[in-house]
């Protein structure tokens, strides 16, 4: 009896388990979708969060409002002022500065919402490839603006004159030139995925550093109210310095008013000298200040946009 040549199969178990694991991260995905579009989930969550944030400074005593709302404007015109035109400045889409402000305040409450404050980010890529840019080109811009607030991060720290340790200096670089590194070597080996990519000139890169310092100078500053706010006292010089150390910890997950990088600035107040009530009460507390410009702004903006009050431009042609 001839036994017939059995048909080639090399590669076909891969491809078959390829496909299994692609339809189970489909399926995943949209369940998740699903889930997040709900609007009563978003609901339950952003109560939640503030909820949070208030139940941390109730168990404050003696919480002084005046000093941490002199904190608040400064911190609002960085935050919702100085960023977004950071992000306009280095930007290839094409929108006007109106609009990176109103798409960055919108951002800014998912991003409480979310851990790692991923959601802003993917809020403003998702905002991006609506007005026609594609969606590579989008998480690049994006990444970019990130990248830039870390650069600005550093330098403001730097630029105070206060050294940090030797190890944090030595992890904040080593991580910037491995990003800016991965950055460079996909432009050279893959340039069809970074044709499109923003690369800004260095006097804009410098630009965008110098309002990233702007920004760092208004979250010390709201900081600093919020500890005088629950009667501590701190040495502006450690404040920045406990400031800097503390964004380390903010490269692990976590939700807004819980994060590690909230319970690392804690413990840093706390070594230079704050009492562990006044610094946990003043972390708490401007976990919950962040959140009365994101409601009135971006929650504002949120809500008319959902009411049908503001129509994405056409997308430009390129």
């Amino acid at each position: 009896m001839t036994v017939g040549r059995q048909p080639r199969v090399h590669g076909r178990p891969h491809r078959v388990v390829d496909g299994v694991a692609n339809g189970v991260v489909r399926r995943v995905a949209r369940g998740v979708r699903a889930v997040v579009a709900h609007r009563g989930v978003r609901v339950a969550v952003l109560v939640a969060a503030v909820a949070l944030s208030l139940w941390n400074v109730d168990r404050v005593p003696d919480t002084a409002v005046l000093p941490a709302a002199l904190g608040l404007l400064p911190f609002a015109i960085g935050k919702y002022v100085l960023c977004p035109l950071r992000w306009h400045a280095i930007s290839t889409s094409g929108r006007t500065r109106r609009w990176h402000l109103r798409a960055y305040a919108e951002s800014e409450v998912i991003g409480l919402i979310s851990p790692w404050h991923a959601g802003a980010d993917l809020w403003r890529v998702h905002r991006l490839e609506k007005v026609g840019v594609r969606r590579s080109s989008a998480a690049a811009e994006v990444a970019l603006d990130r990248f830039v607030g870390a650069i600005g991060l550093i330098a403001a720290v730097l630029v105070t004159g206060v050294t940090l340790p030797a190890t944090v200096i030595a992890i904040a670089a080593g991580s910037a030139a491995l990003v800016l590194a991965v950055a460079l070597l996909v432009r050279r080996r893959r340039p069809s995925l970074t044709a499109r990519w923003p690369w800004p000139s260095p006097k804009v890169f410098a630009f965008g550093i110098l309002l990233s310092i702007g920004y760092q100078a208004t979250i010390l500053g709201l900081l600093f109210a919020s500890i005088s706010a629950v009667g501590g006292s701190v040495s502006a010089l450690q404040l920045v310095a406990v400031f800097g150390a503390s964004q380390l910890a903010g490269v692990l997950p976590g939700v807004h008013g819980a994060s590690p990088r909230e319970g690392a600035l804690v413990a840093g107040l706390a070594a230079i000298g704050v009492s562990w009530t006044a610094a946990f009460g003043a972390v708490a507390l401007t976990a919950l200040l962040y959140w009365v410009p994101a409601l009135l702004l971006g929650g504002s903006l949120l809500f008319l946009r959902w009411r049908g009050w503001f129509t994405e431009p056409h997308p430009e042609t390129s």
